[in-house]
């Protein structure tokens, strides 16, 4: 499964250091599959989008993938891959880049080919680079905001409930970020998506995995709150929220939330793990694609 984290850090940009994959992939469980791939973006202080990604493979340089990065803004988004549609390059690795905003997902959409035919019906389909559902599903979402003038929510909805109600898909699971706002979606229930407000008087202050790891002392030692959105409970916060099944979640520039729940309840062509290609279940569910 791929591991996504966002975090908003609120009006003021901040220095934060990232570490991609800060354990071995696969000490306990052998059959589980290295990670393809890190990514990491952030806008700078002048609003620049900035990325760090490469398709890097964990067991062929793990010293790129644990070096830390540090980079400085409000919005920040993190992926680490376990490739299910396309191969290792750096257009098929996280996060993608469209109309100033940034995306990372973890699932898998299938039917491509009608997919296909609606990004050309939005003639959005030249934004698609790589062999990626994910950045598919990113066109979509452009294609439909920029019918509407940059409504993002009411892209997500459409763009999700149209997938749910035409495509196959095991999970759609997002991170969006933009300079002044990050985004959340998660679908259905197949794949955990957890937040966390984090108050500048928490004491449980901590944003440490297994997989992405973040530290930042700035705001730590000026108790910045922040709101941070990731696969996997990232420290023993008791404060972490699981989002529910069919969420958008929006965090504004002053870390003000708001949820909404306008999807369908239900995709009309959900798959299961036994509906995927080997290849595919393995990058959802290592160890149950494995037979463990």
């Amino acid at each position: 499964m791929c591991r996504l984290f966002g975090m908003h850090a609120g009006p003021g940009p901040v220095h934060a250091t990232f570490w991609l994959l800060t354990a071995p992939d696969s000490l306990a469980e052998q059959s589980r599959r290295m990670a393809d791939g890190f990514g990491i973006g952030v806008f700078d202080p002048g609003g620049k989008p900035v990325m760090d990604k490469a398709p890097v493979a964990a067991y062929e340089d793990r010293a790129y993938a644990s070096a830390a990065r540090t980079l400085e803004g409000t919005t920040f988004v993190a992926h680490v891959r376990y490739a299910s549609t396309g191969g290792n390059t750096l257009v098929n690795t996280h996060p993608f880049l469209q109309d100033d905003r940034m995306l990372a997902h973890n699932g898998v959409v299938e039917d491509l080919d009608m997919l296909d035919d609606r990004l050309r019906s939005l003639e959005v389909l030249d934004l698609v680079r790589g062999e990626t559902d994910s950045e598919r599903v990113f066109a979509l979402i452009t294609g439909i905001a920029r019918e509407n003038g940059g409504d993002l929510g009411d892209a997500l909805t459409q763009a999700v409930t149209w997938i749910a109600e035409n495509l196959r898909l095991y999970a759609v699971n997002l991170v969006i970020t933009t300079e002044s706002e990050l985004w959340a979606v998660r679908y259905p229930d197949t794949h955990p998506l957890y937040v966390l407000q984090e108050g500048s008087e928490d004491p449980h202050r901590g944003k440490n995995s297994a997989r992405i790891s973040v530290k930042s002392d700035e705001m730590e030692q000026n108790k910045i709150p922040a709101v941070l959105v990731a696969t996997e409970r990232m420290d023993e916060n008791p404060n972490w929220r699981m989002m529910d099944s069919g969420e958008i979640l929006r965090v504004d520039r002053n870390l003000n939330t708001e949820r909404s729940f306008p999807l369908p309840q239900h995709p009309q062509h959900l798959l299961t793990l036994a509906d995927l290609d080997p290849h595919t279940a393995a990058s959802q569910h290592p160890l149950k694609a494995a037979g463990t």
